[in-house]
């Protein structure tokens, strides 16, 4: 069960990226209360938006894990959203190569597995025993 092991590893890897997002959250939160902001307003609408991030990576998560083609795109387009960070953090001027590998790396490896899930999803393999049909 290839594909059901590859597309159970990118949701496990999405749901982690889901729960980074949260600590990001908390972070903010934090900072908010403890009045380390330049504008409380920009502050608090970037944690709302934070938080809508940290539902729909996590939906995404739920959805590669149960086999749901929707959550594997999105999954894919939050790879591919990572990774434009990850290019911002490695270029300009005040640049950290070290940010953009820690944000790279794992998102690479998430796409990869969940384009290898989204190959063989069209191609008709199974997700789960309980999608084979035996007569």
């Amino acid at each position: 069960m290839r594909t059901n092991t590859v597309a159970r590893a990118a949701a496990v890897l999405v749901g982690v990226e889901g729960a980074a997002l949260a600590a990001l959250a908390v972070w903010q939160t934090v900072a908010i209360a403890s009045g380390d902001t330049a504008a409380l307003d920009s502050a608090i609408a970037l944690l709302v938006l934070t938080l809508v991030g940290v539902v729909a990576v996590m939906a995404f998560a739920v959805a590669i894990w149960r086999g749901l083609s929707w959550g594997r795109s999105g999954g894919i387009v939050t790879q591919v959203m990572i990774l434009a960070v990850a290019l911002g953090a490695a270029t300009g001027a005040y640049a950290e190569p070290a940010t953009a590998l820690i944000l790279a790396v794992p998102a690479l490896v998430t796409l990869v597995l969940l384009v290898i899930a989204v190959r063989d999803a069209g191609r008709g393999v199974p997700e789960s025993v309980e999608d084979t049909h035996l007569p």
